[in-house]
């Protein structure tokens, strides 16, 4: 679906001791960077904060006055978008993944909650005026949603023209009065780093022995650009077959030479999935072929011994 995101990176992170917040890396990537990389197929993303290197290419703004929160930052991020849906992000959320952002873009297109009548001059067609983030306590997360931007830019003209101002006001001030689906949130998606504690246990928890290796293909997937389903499994299988049945270092360079070869199987038209599948079963194959044979010659000298 086609929608713009924005990302709030310009808060002061006073209980960091005002460190720059969105640069401070998990699993060795900045948090910000994590932030994006939920959101690939943005047809915009717009951040909102001080320009610093991203992995991949951003629009910049800031609110004017710089600090003036989030509510005043929302509406200049949303000043540089044109879709009809927007996702909005804080910039600390290491866990944030992809599934989490399309279940949040699909929700809004649920029917609208019953009996609530439409806003003046807006249609009542059905559907939600977009979808919000609960953890798992229950506590709604309106930084990890996705609204849609007609009633989001009304709610926010109605505030300035109530207020002569939207610096400091709070976000239930916007969200109060939009018609808004919850989606329960993953254990850790709505996971933020607010203080130097939350910072250490999110770099604690990447490297948890049931998550590192998942963390880890998907940091190593971001850092080179591709975008692949990966059978850990099946590449650990032959690993382990390469080790066990060749010498210890074919693990390393066996699936190095599969990896090659699926990307050269791909660029000829193969699904890319389906390569590395072939390529892994074709060298575990023969991993298993070559024990085979020495465990064969083993037991020949053994017997002529």
């Amino acid at each position: 679906m086609s929608y713009d995101a924005i990302v709030l990176a310009g808060g002061a992170a006073r209980r960091l001791g005002g460190a720059d917040k969105p640069a401070l890396s998990v699993g060795g990537r900045a948090l910000l960077d994590r932030v994006l990389d939920a959101c690939p197929d943005a047809r915009t993303t717009v951040v909102v904060g001080d320009r610093r290197a991203t992995a991949r290419p951003v629009h910049w703004t800031r609110e004017d006055p710089p600090g003036g929160g989030p509510v005043a930052a929302l509406d200049a991020g949303l000043r540089r978008t044109t879709a009809e849906l927007v996702l909005v992000l804080s910039a600390d959320l290491p866990f944030l993944d992809r599934e989490t952002v399309r279940a949040l873009l699909a929700a809004p297109s649920a029917p609208a909650a019953p009996g609530r009548d439409a806003a003046p001059g807006r249609d009542a067609a059905p559907g939600r005026d977009g979808a919000m983030l609960r953890d798992p306590d229950g506590r709604d997360q309106p930084l990890v949603a996705a609204y849609r931007a007609e009633p989001l830019r009304r709610e926010i003209a109605l505030l300035a023209a109530e207020h002569g101002t939207l610096t400091g006001l709070p976000l239930r001030a916007l969200t109060a009065e939009l018609d808004l689906a919850r989606v329960t949130s993953r254990p850790l998606a709505s996971f933020d780093c607010d203080t130097w504690d939350d910072l250490a246990a999110a770099r604690a928890r990447i490297r948890e022995h049931g998550s590192v290796l998942e963390q880890w293909i998907t940091a190593v997937k971001s850092e080179l650009g591709i975008d692949l389903t990966v059978d850990t499994k099946a590449l650990l299988d032959l690993a382990r077959d390469a080790a066990h049945g060749v010498a210890r270092p074919a693990a390393p360079l066996t699936t190095f030479l599969v990896g090659y070869a699926a990307a050269h199987a791909a660029a000829t038209g193969a699904d890319p999935a389906q390569a590395v599948a072939e390529a892994s079963r074709k060298a575990a194959d023969l991993a298993l072929r070559w024990a085979d044979e020495a465990a064969a010659d083993s037991a020949e000298q053994n017997g002529s011994g």
